[in-house]
């Protein structure tokens, strides 16, 4: 980590979604140990849910998020795996087609290499992913606690922090939405 010390932190506003057919927000392990996460880097945590696996659900609550400002960034959690009921990467590309966002590929790909160094060839069922929609960054990642430290205490918690060089997401935020 590249963090400039000289430069001051500038903390964002980030929202958290658990995906999953099972959890609650009482059980949700994966989420509580992101939101913790989130607030002990200095950001604020600006809401926090659960939601099934379901496109028009998932998606439905991310567009209602980006459109109210809630957050500057969302990170999901869960619902990036190969079986039928794993839908996230779907709603993602819903959001990111409803407001002429982009892919933001270099992060799955990130995730996946860092990924093979805990559990192998495994990484290759994720489909961890982001998208940029409507100046808001979303950020996919695996529902298990272990993913969920992977993608935050190696990509995004750098990535997030305003002093982290040579560049960082927190940057570009004024810039998002020109055309």
């Amino acid at each position: 980590m590249a963090i400039d010390p000289a430069l001051p932190f500038r903390p964002i506003n980030i929202a958290v979604l658990t995906v999953s057919d099972t959890r609650t927000l009482e059980t949700d392990t994966s989420g509580a140990l992101l939101a913790e996460r989130i607030k002990a880097a200095g950001h604020r945590l600006t809401t926090r849910a659960v939601e099934r696996d379901e496109v028009p659900l998932i998606a439905s609550r991310l567009n209602t998020w980006i459109d109210q400002r809630l957050a500057d960034a969302i990170i999901v959690t869960g619902g990036t795996g190969l079986t039928g009921r794993d839908v996230t990467p779907e709603a993602l590309d819903r959001i990111r087609e409803a407001g002429g966002g982009k892919d933001i590929p270099g992060f799955g790909e990130l995730f996946r290499w860092i990924s093979y160094r805990s559990i192998g060839t495994s990484t290759i069922q994720s489909r961890a992913c982001a998208v940029l929609a409507r100046g808001v960054y979303v950020f996919a990642l695996p529902g298990s606690n272990g993913a969920v430290k992977d993608g935050w205490d190696q990509i995004l918690a750098e990535q997030l922090d305003s002093r982290n060089r040579p560049c960082n997401f927190v940057d570009l935020m004024p810039r998002l939405r020109e055309q």
